[in-house]
This record gives C-alpha cells, structure tokens and sequence, in this order.
C-alpha cells in the first residue's frame, strides 16, 4: 500500500494521468473533499485528476503510513497555481485497498481553514 501511496504522488507529479488512474480499482469512490459529492468509477476519477493535476503539485509532509488492514495514508500539501495566485492546500487521504492491490476508496480530509494563499 505504501508503494501504492508514493506511486500515486509521483505520477500525479509527472501529470501522468494514466499512470495514476491504474493505480484504482475499476468501481473506485474519490471524495475530495469529504463531504463533497464523490466520483465513482474510472471515467469520473479520470476526469477529475485531468480537471485537479494541471498548474499542481503534491509536496508529502510525512511518509506514506499503512495499517494491520487494508487502509493506508499520506498527508501531504498541493501547491496550485489559481490564475495569478499560489495556494497551498494541506491534506491527508486516506485510502482503502481491494484484494487486488488496487485504490478502492480515497476521502480526501481538507476543509476551507486548510488552504493558504501565498
């Protein structure tokens, strides 16, 4: 899962939207933030990270930590560019693994007090 978890931040570093979406199982649950509609399946996560991965970056706070289940987290900061502005959004994700090595579910944990403009 560890693996899994730094794969994820290097191929969204890379933009490399292929490489990240393999990394999920094909009926997989994004919610980013949480509390926010999630995105089901492949065709929705796609579309997100090609809407979320242009102008960002993902800088890790802590390494990737996994648990005696199938869960594991990263916390980390996204640097985005918003037209003329930075912002610095810190996160954790917390994901869940199917029996195939495969990101099932991601909620993302992030709330307004969590975004700094720089």
């Amino acid at each position: 899962m560890k693996k899994s978890l730094q794969e994820y931040v290097d191929a969204f570093n890379a933009k490399d939207v292929d490489r990240l979406i393999s990394l999920f199982a094909d009926d997989a649950k994004v919610e980013d933030p949480v509390g926010k509609p999630a995105k089901v399946g492949r065709q929705e996560i796609e579309s997100f990270y090609r809407e979320s991965m242009p102008g960002s970056t993902l800088e890790l706070l802590a390494p990737p930590r996994g648990s005696h289940s199938n869960a594991a987290t990263i916390t980390f900061a996204v640097h985005s560019q918003m037209g003329e502005h930075s912002i610095r959004i810190e996160v954790t994700d917390v994901m869940t693994f199917d029996s195939n090595g495969k990101i099932a579910t991601m909620h993302a944990y992030w709330g307004p007090d969590d975004v700094q403009q720089l």
